[in-house]
């Protein structure tokens, strides 16, 4: 049995090929494919992304005030109307950081059960959504890996959790994702 897989010192089922860093000549060629990439327009800018991060933190605060107002038109106390929350989570090529120029941003929104999907994601906070001329398109801190999250949802909100929790896997498993990310860019 081999030294590494004796400590068990990487991921996965079977031993890498080999542990050794990449060579002098690697990180030349590395540094060209970039350089290439770069020319060629494939990374966003730093104004787009700069851009997608305050669309992002607009959307964040438009659904925890929509949840807010959702709890409070369902009757519940002004505490507990307070309390609710909502988060956004990203997932897809702009989680992974594969995203290129004009990309979308995949989004999951996660929410309280008060605030079922039907009645008023896709009614109410639509319709939020869709007047703001910001917003172009409309698809439908909490820790989703855990399974219990899963537990009493239909099978769509399990497929659409699924969609965070599997990208939020790649990046736990990747032991490089810099590197890994890189050979994957379009």
């Amino acid at each position: 049995m081999s030294k590494a897989k004796a400590s068990n010192s990487y991921l996965g089922v079977t031993e890498p090929i080999s542990l050794s860093g990449p060579t002098e000549k690697d990180v030349l060629q590395t540094a060209e494919v970039e350089k290439y990439l770069t020319d060629a327009g494939l990374y966003e800018s730093q104004e787009e992304s700069v851009s997608r991060e305050e669309v992002l933190g607009k959307l964040d605060q438009t659904v925890k005030d929509w949840i807010k107002r959702a709890t409070r038109l369902s009757g519940y106390g002004e505490q507990f109307v307070q309390e609710a929350n909502a988060k956004i989570f990203t997932f897809g090529s702009y989680r992974l950081g594969v995203h290129g120029p004009g990309a979308d941003i995949d989004t999951l929104y996660v929410g309280p059960r008060h605030a079922p999907r039907n009645e008023y994601f896709f009614q109410w906070l639509h319709d939020i959504l869709a007047e703001m001329p910001e917003v172009s398109e409309l698809h439908p801190d909490l820790d989703l890996s855990q399974d219990s999250i899963l537990h009493n949802v239909d099978e769509q909100t399990v497929r659409s959790l699924n969609g965070c929790r599997v990208t939020d896997q790649i990046l736990r498993l990747v032991p490089n994702i810099p590197v890994c990310l890189f050979s994957n860019m379009p």
